[in-house]
C-alpha cells in the first residue's frame, strides 16, 4: 500500500511506467477501437443504420434483427506495428508483429409464419466475440540527455527520509546498486552522475489485447424498427517488459560506467456492459440508428517487479532487486452514445456514418481501500469528451462486393502535447458471397502520434519523446448461413 500512497503523491504521471496504476491505465481500457469480421472491419466500423453484420453487435444490437438466415463466422488476422521513436534528435524505428482471432461467433435467427397478425417478422439471438483492442507493440528510444537523469527523480523522493523508509519499486533500488548516497544529515543525497551528457535508451515491448463477448437479442418489427440489446462480457490481458539504461560511453562522467533498470508488468482483467440500441427504416433507400453503452467496469488484477543493476569505473558492479508485487482494482470505462445514418442504393450500393460521444472525463480507478482519489482527479483534469466518426460504403457486383472506410478518433487530452493525438484508420476490403457462404478480406491501416517522457520531468529539463505509430491489420472472414 504505501507503494501506491508514493506514486499516487506525484502530481504528473510517468507515462513510461512498467507498472503502477494511474490515468494511462484508466485511458488504456477506454480507448477501444473496431474490429472483428472483414466486412465491418473494411467499412471502418460503420455500420450502425445498416446491421446484417456480427461484429455490428458490438456498436448498435439492433443489428441483429437485420439478419434473415443463421450464420457462423470466424475471422484470423495478422496485424503489424511500426513505432518511429524521435528522442533528443535522435531516432529509433522498430515492428511488431501478431497472428490473432479478430472474430467468432454465432447468430441464429427464428422466422415468424404469421407476421401479418403480429407485425414481428423474426427473432434473433447471437453470441458472437469480437477483439476491440490490440496492445502488440514494440519501440526502441534513445537520446543524448545533457540535462537531468532518471537518478534525480529518485533524489527528490528520497530527500527527507531515511533509507529504510525508501520505496521498494524504484528509489530502494537505485540504493542498493549504490547509484544515490547519502551527505552527512543522512536524510539528504546525490547521485553518481556529477555531469550529465550520457546516453539514455529505453526499449519497451507490450503485448496482449482486449475482447468483447457479445450475448444479444433483437426483433424484428414490420421490416420498419429493429430493436435490439446485449450484455457485453469483456476480457482483457496486457503484458509490459521494459529496460532502460544510461550509459557513459564516452567516458565523460567519472566513477561512472552505466546502471540499467528491467520492468515487467502482467495484468488481467474481465468487466461486464449493457447495449440498447435501434434501427429505424424510414424509406427503402434510408435508415436511422441509435445504440447507448452502459460504461464497464473492469475488475483488474496487476503482478509486477523491478531489477536494477549498476556499473563504476572502480570495476565494481550492484544488483538489486525488488519483491513480486501486486494489486487488485477495477477500472470503469466512459457511457458511450452512437447516432447513424444509413442509405441502401437500389440494392446495389451502401453507405453509412456513425458519431459516437465519449466523454473521457468519467473514466475512474477504484479500489478498497479506496487510493485513487488523486488519480481520478487527474483524469477529470487532463482528459476530455470528444466525438468518433466512422464512414464506411460497399458497392456490389455479385457475387462480389467492395468496401472503402475511414474512422477519425478524437484525442482524449484536453491540453498540452497530446492535444492533437487523434487517431485515423484507412480501411479497404472486398468479399465474394453466395447463398450459403461468404469470404471477406479487408486491411486496416492506422495511425497516430503521442508526446511521452521517460520519466517525471518535474522540475527538470527534460524533451519528451515523440512516437509515430503505424499499423496494418489484416484480416480475412470465412462465414457460412444456413
Amino acid at each position: 500500500m504505501k507503494r501506491i500512497t508514493l506514486m499516487l503523491g506525484t502530481a504528473f504521471v510517468i507515462t513510461f511506467s512498467a507498472y503502477g496504476q494511474n490515468d494511462i491505465d484508466a485511458i488504456r481500457y477506454s480507448q477501444i477501437a473496431f474490429g472483428g469480421t472483414a466486412r465491418f472491419s473494411s467499412m471502418a466500423g460503420s455500420m450502425g443504420a445498416l446491421g446484417g453484420d456480427q461484429s455490428v453487435l458490438n456498436s448498435n444490437p439492433a443489428g441483429i434483427a437485420i439478419f434473415r438466415k443463421s450464420e457462423f463466422s470466424v475471422t484470423p488476422s495478422i496485424f503489424s506495428q511500426r513505432t518511429s521513436s524521435t528522442y533528443y534528435s535522435s531516432n529509433s524505428t522498430d515492428r511488431k508483429l501478431d497472428f490473432n482471432l479478430g472474430n467468432i461467433g454465432f447468430v441464429a435467427t427464428f422466422n415468424f409464419n404469421e407476421k401479418k397478425s403480429s407485425g414481428w417478422e423474426s427473432i434473433n439471438f447471437g453470441v458472437v466475440y469480437n477483439r476491440t483492442n490490440s496492445f502488440q507493440n514494440r519501440m526502441n528510444i534513445e537520446g543524448r540527455n545533457k540535462a537531468s537523469s532518471l537518478l534525480d527523480t529518485y533524489i527528490a523522493e528520497a530527500n527527507g527520509h531515511s533509507s529504510s523508509d525508501f520505496e521498494l519499486f524504484s528509489t530502494n533500488l537505485a540504493w542498493n546498486s549504490y547509484l544515490i548516497n547519502p551527505f552527512t544529515d543522512s536524510i539528504h543525497y546525490s547521485h553518481v552522475i556529477k555531469n550529465y551528457g550520457e546516453l539514455q535508451k529505453k526499449s519497451i515491448e507490450t503485448t496482449g489485447e482486449m475482447g468483447e463477448t457479445d450475448i444479444s437479442f433483437g426483433g424484428n418489427y414490420k421490416s420498419k424498427l429493429f430493436v435490439g440489446g446485449s450484455m457485453g462480457i469483456v476480457s482483457t490481458r496486457y503484458h509490459e517488459s521494459s529496460e532502460y539504461q544510461e550509459v557513459d560511453e564516452k567516458d565523460t562522467i567519472a566513477d561512472f560506467k552505466s546502471f540499467s533498470l528491467l520492468q515487467n508488468l502482467n495484468t488481467t482483467g474481465t468487466g461486464v456492459n449493457f447495449k440498447i440500441g435501434m434501427i429505424i427504416s424510414l424509406t427503402d433507400w434510408l435508415r436511422l440508428g441509435a445504440a447507448m453503452h452502459t460504461p464497464t467496469v473492469i475488475n483488474l488484477s496487476d503482478s509486477y517487479n523491478s531489477t536494477m543493476s549498476s556499473n563504476l569505473d572502480s570495476g565494481k558492479t550492484y544488483n538489486a532487486e525488488s519483491p513480486q508485487g501486486s494489486f487488485d482494482y477495477s477500472a470503469t470505462t466512459p457511457f458511450r452514445a452512437i447516432g447513424s445514418i444509413g442509405f441502401v442504393i437500389n440494392k446495389i450500393a451502401l453507405l453509412n456514418v456513425d458519431y459516437e460521444f465519449v466523454d473521457y472525463t468519467t473514466a475512474q480507478l477504484n479500489s478498497s481501500p479506496e487510493v485513487f482519489t488523486d488519480v481520478n482527479k487527474t483524469i477529470r483534469s487532463k482528459y476530455t469528451a470528444t466525438g468518433n466518426v466512422r464512414l464506411g460504403g460497399e458497392i456490389r457486383f455479385d457475387p462480389f462486393a467492395f468496401r472503402l472506410g475511414y474512422a477519425f478518433y478524437g484525442s482524449p487530452y484536453k491540453n498540452g502535447d497530446n492535444v492533437n493525438a487523434n487517431r485515423t484508420s484507412i480501411t479497404a476490403g472486398f468479399g465474394f458471397r453466395e447463398n450459403n457462404y461468404f469470404i471477406d478480406f479487408a486491411d486496416v491501416f492506422t495511425y497516430y502520434t503521442t508526446y511521452d517522457y521517460l520519466y517525471n520531468p518535474s522540475g527538470l529539463n527534460l524533451e519528451s519523446v515523440k512516437n509515430e505509430f503505424s499499423s496494418s491489420n489484416l484480416m480475412l472472414t470465412f462465414g457460412f448461413r444456413f
